[in-house]
């Protein structure tokens, strides 16, 4: 299938994309699959540029080697942690629609992009599946406020447990409810708030701090 090179800024690495699959574009599909799972869907309008720019700020992408999203929709996101992202490095997806999987698979052609069906909840078995080790980055616009009883808690303590100390959970909400979740399992939660963005969103980056400046603070 032809293929062409996008034109990215700042350096940034150049994202090989398919040609035009038939079928919805990603402004139908994105609205498809919010019609299909609205409570897995955070907004129906995808996030702004700088949202995404400022949500993706902290990390350090000479160091990252292994980055996942949870629920990357129609790849929004996806597309600039590709540009950033290193050579060598890998971009785990993970959706539970599996419409939106297939839409990232055949319309991004990049060999660092592994795409999955499946629940965030799953992270651990997800990436152990796949013989990859813990993750630098996880990122996430899961409405964490309407996603069903004990989901929250579920995502929240397996990302924990799958990010590298020094590593970081870097989510965007229109609610604060996340903090519920994430509070009791991250050691270290810095908090923002993006206006241009429609509906403005709440950034919030849950770091796990280093060995070494966990057993500090012990003593």
């Amino acid at each position: 299938m032809a293929s062409s090179s996008a034109r990215t800024l700042d350096g940034a690495r150049p994202l090989t994309r398919r040609s035009s699959r038939r079928g919805l574009g990603p402004r139908l599909q994105f609205l498809a699959g919010f019609l299909k799972h609205p409570v897995m869907v955070g907004s129906i309008i995808p996030s702004s540029r700088t949202l995404i720019d400022r949500m993706l700020r902290p990390v350090d992408w000479a160091s990252c080697r292994l980055f996942v999203e949870y629920g990357p929709g129609v790849g929004t996101f996806t597309r600039p942690v590709l540009e950033r992202l290193g050579p060598d490095a890998k971009l785990v997806t993970i959706d539970t629609n599996p419409d939106f999987t297939s839409y990232l698979q055949e319309s991004i052609a990049d060999p660092r992009l592994v795409a999955v069906t499946g629940s965030a909840a799953d992270v651990e078995q997800i990436l152990a599946e796949r013989g990859l080790g813990k993750a630098d980055y996880v990122l996430s616009g899961l409405p964490f406020s309407t996603l069903p009883p004990g989901m929250g808690d579920s995502i929240g303590s397996a990302t924990a447990r799958v990010i590298r100390p020094g590593g970081a959970f870097l989510v965007y909400q229109f609610s604060p409810k996340v903090l519920d979740f994430i509070a009791p399992v991250f050691e270290r939660i810095e908090r923002g708030f993006e206006w241009i963005n429609i509906p403005p969103a709440t950034l919030f980056w849950a770091w796990r701090e280093p060995a070494e400046e966990l057993a500090e603070a012990a003593e």
